[in-house]
C-alpha cells in the first residue's frame, strides 16, 4: 500500500467510525429487525414496533403551505426534536365538485397543494412519523370545516350524522383519499402511525350530550373497510365534554391550551388503561378580523404548560407547530354569544407558532427544542437547524392600468352567470355543472325603475356582507373597524 493509499485508507475508516458512531435516526431504530406492529396505546405508555415511544409531534397542514417549502418545514421540525408531525385532510378541495376528485393532478385552483401522498413520503424521508386526520369535519377555522359546499344542495341534510345522504358522500370520498394512503402506512413501510377518527366531536351541539356514535362507527368501519390498520383515536376537550364524542374502546386525547392537569386527570378517569396525549396543545391561536393579533400563550405559559405536559409522563402534539397561510377564500370562522358574533378569521394562520408563518424561529421553538431534549429518553439523529431563508422588501409598483367593477363583472363567463326568481344563497346556484359556487362573491342584479327619494330595504338576515351598487355607484360604505359593523348591509343586523 502506497503512502497515499495508506493515508486513504485510515480516513476511510475514520469516516466509517465517525459514521457507525451517529445515533440512529428515527426509522432506522423503530424498524430495526423488521417491523412486526404497529404504534399501540397501552397503559401509561405508547409502544412502536415493541419499542417504548414518546411522540413529539407537530401540525402542519400541507394545504396551507406551498409545495416548495414543504422539505424545509418538515426539516425545521425534525430539528427541533420532533419524531412526528400531523396533518388535516381537506375534503372540499380533494372532492371541490361532486364526484370529481383531485389530489395534484387536476385542474383546480389549489391542485398544486393536494398532492398529499408526495407530501407523507417527503415527511418520511425527513425522519418524522405521521398522524392522519381524515375528519371528514376539520376545523371551523377553515372553510365550512372543510365539508364541500355542494353538500348544501340537499336541503335536509344533517351533516356530521349518521343521515344517509351525508355519510354516502363521505363513503365515495373516503373510498378515493385511504386509496391515496392505505400503503404508506407504518406497518407497510410507510410513515402513517394513527389515523384520527372525526374531529373535536363532543363540542358538535350541546357539550353534556352523547353524540352520534353510530356515525363515528361509520367512520371507524370504512377506515377498516379501505385497508386501514394502524392505531385510531378521538380528540376533544375532556374536562369541558367528558367522553360525549368518543367511540368506546378507541383512545381518546385532549385539546387545550392551558390547565393540562384538568384535561389529563379527566383522562385518567375515562380511560385509566391508555396512554396521555395532548392532541392539540394550542401553541398560539388564530386572528380575526376587526380583532388584535394575539398569538396566544406567551412564551413564559408555553414552557410551563409543556413542562407540565412531561411531568404527566405525556405525548404531545403542537397546534400549530407552523400554521402557514390560509389561501383564497378558504378562512373559516367561529362563533360567538357577543357582538359581533361572527368572527372571520384572516388568511394568515400564523397561529403564534413555533415556526412562523414565514418559517422563522421564534422563542416558542427554542423552548419546545430545549424541552424535548430533556424530556426525550431515546436518542436518535437530529439534524442541525436550517439556517433562515432570505426575505426581500420589494418596491412599491405604480399602477397604470386597472379594471372597473363593470369590466370584471362582464369578464364573467357565460356559464356562470344564470337568472333566479328570488335571491338564494350561492351554493343553490345552478351553475357549475350543478355544484352551485363554493366561495367567493355572489353579484345580483336586478333592474328597477326608481323615484330619485326611493329607498332600499333588504327583508330578511343577511349572513355576510351586502355591497350596494345603484347604476354603478357604491351606497355601503367600506367598514373602517368593528363599530361599522353596526351599520347597513351586515350580518349583525336581523
Amino acid at each position: 500500500m502506497t503512502g497515499v493509499n495508506f493515508i486513504l485508507g485510515i480516513l476511510s475508516l475514520l469516516f466509517l467510525h465517525a459514521k457507525c458512531q451517529l445515533p440512529p435516526t428515527v426509522y432506522q431504530y423503530y424498524t430495526e429487525g423488521g417491523i412486526n406492529s404497529g404504534l399501540e396505546a397501552l397503559p401509561g405508555q405508547f409502544r412502536l414496533n415493541g419499542k417504548d415511544i414518546t411522540l413529539y409531534s407537530g401540525s402542519i397542514h400541507y394545504f396551507r403551505v406551498v409545495p416548495e417549502y414543504w422539505r424545509d418545514r418538515l426539516r425545521r421540525m425534525r430539528a427541533a426534536g420532533l419524531n412526528a408531525i400531523d396533518t388535516y385532510v381537506p375534503w372540499n378541495l380533494h372532492e371541490p365538485r361532486k364526484g370529481e376528485f383531485d389530489f395534484g393532478a387536476g385542474n383546480n385552483e389549489f391542485s398544486k397543494v393536494l398532492n398529499l401522498r408526495e407530501f407523507l413520503q417527503i415527511a418520511q424521508e425527513e425522519d418524522l412519523l405521521v398522524i392522519l386526520r381524515p375528519g371528514p369535519y376539520i376545523c371551523s377555522e377553515w372553510e365550512f370545516g372543510g365539508l364541500p359546499s355542494w353538500l348544501l344542495r340537499y336541503p335536509d341534510i344533517k351533516v356530521r350524522t349518521s343521515d344517509l345522504v351525508f355519510t354516502g358522500h363521505v363513503k365515495t370520498y373516503f373510498d378515493q383519499l385511504l386509496a391515496q394512503v392505505v400503503d404508506l402506512q407504518f406497518t407497510k413501510g410507510g410513515s402513517i402511525i394513527a389515523v384520527q377518527i372525526e374531529n373535536e366531536y363532543g363540542s358538535f351541539g350541546n357539550f353534556d350530550e352523547i353524540k352520534d356514535r353510530e356515525y363515528l362507527a361509520f367512520i371507524r368501519d370504512n377506515y377498516v373497510e379501505n385497508g386501514i390498520e394502524e392505531l385510531l383515536l378521538t380528540c376533544d376537550s375532556p374536562a369541558l365534554v367528558g367522553d360525549t364524542g368518543s367511540l368506546p374502546g378507541y383512545l381518546m386525547t385532549a385539546n387545550f391550551d392551558n390547565n393540562p392537569e384538568a384535561q389529563f386527570d379527566r383522562l385518567l378517569e375515562l380511560q385509566p388503561d391508555k396512554p396521555l396525549m395532548a392532541m392539540e396543545f394550542w401553541a398560539g391561536w388564530f386572528d380575526y378580523w376587526f380583532g388584535t393579533h394575539t398569538g396566544g400563550l406567551n412564551p413564559e405559559n408555553f414552557s410551563k404548560h409543556l413542562s407540565t405536559i412531561f411531568s404527566y409522563n405525556a405525548s404531545v402534539n403542537f397546534y400549530m407547530f407552523h400554521g402557514g397561510s390560509t389561501f383564497g377564500f378558504m378562512n373559516g370562522a367561529n362563533k360567538i354569544p357577543v357582538f359581533p358574533s361572527y368572527l372571520s378569521d384572516v388568511s394568515s394562520y400564523d397561529y403564534g407558532a413555533p415556526l412562523s408563518e414565514a418559517g422563522d424561529y421564534t422563542e416558542k421553538y427554542n423552548v419546545t427544542k430545549e424541552l424535548i431534549a430533556l424530556d426525550n429518553e431515546v436518542q436518535t439523529f437530529t439534524p442541525e437547524q436550517p439556517p433562515l431563508n432570505p426575505k426581500i422588501a420589494y418596491p412599491a409598483v405604480q399602477i397604470q392600468e386597472y379594471l372597473t367593477y363593470v369590466q370584471l363583472i362582464n369578464q364573467i363567463p357565460l356559464d356562470l352567470v344564470t337568472e333566479i326568481q328570488t335571491v338564494t344563497n350561492m351554493e343553490a346556484l345552478d351553475i357549475n355543472n350543478g355544484n352551485g359556487q363554493s366561495y367567493g362573491l355572489t353579484v345580483y342584479r336586478k333592474k328597477l325603475d326608481l323615484a330619485p327619494t326611493a329607498e332600499l330595504q333588504i327583508v330578511g338576515h343577511i349572513r355576510d356582507v351586502a355591497m350596494v351598487l345603484v347604476d354603478g355607484e357604491q351606497k355601503t360604505q367600506k367598514p373602517q373597524g368593528s363599530g361599522a359593523l353596526l351599520g347597513f348591509g351586515f350580518w349583525t343586523i336581523s
